[in-house]
């Protein structure tokens, strides 16, 4: 079995070492072995489980429920219609965000369009006046 260290383990995944050592404070990641001179070593589960947490980010879970996916993946009794329905919550709360971004180019579209003299002065731009009364 391959063993790396914290920076191999890192450039490898495609992160900052940084980013694996905040995980491991925060528990996504275990707490790895040490060699005699105290480097972290990590082995191929390591990596895969930190493949996982990456991919998982990728698809906007946010770390929270990255520990409830872990969680989820090592209990034994866990059925494929759990992941399922934090995926599904995940949807969810993806079109609620997408929802409100349309609603922020409406407003910001209609801001555009109101600034029809591009010479103007701050004090008489629509955009400026909006985002200060």
């Amino acid at each position: 079995m391959n063993s790396f260290t914290v920076s191999t383990l890192a450039d490898n995944a495609g992160i900052n070492l940084e980013t694996v050592r905040y995980y491991e404070k925060i528990g996504l990641m275990p707490k790895p072995k040490r060699k005699e001179s105290r480097y972290r070593i990590y082995d191929e589960n390591d990596f895969a489980r930190l493949k996982f947490i990456i991919r998982s980010k990728e698809l906007g879970f946010t770390l929270k429920e990255i520990s409830e996916l872990l969680s989820l993946r090592i209990d034994s009794k866990t059925k494929c219609g759990d992941i399922k329905k934090l995926a599904d919550e995940k949807m969810r709360d993806i079109e609620e965000k997408i929802k409100d971004l349309r609603n922020i180019k409406k407003h910001l579209e209609k801001l555009a369009t109101q600034c029809i003299h591009e010479e103007l002065s701050l004090d008489d731009c629509p955009i400026v006046k909006s985002l200060t009364s």
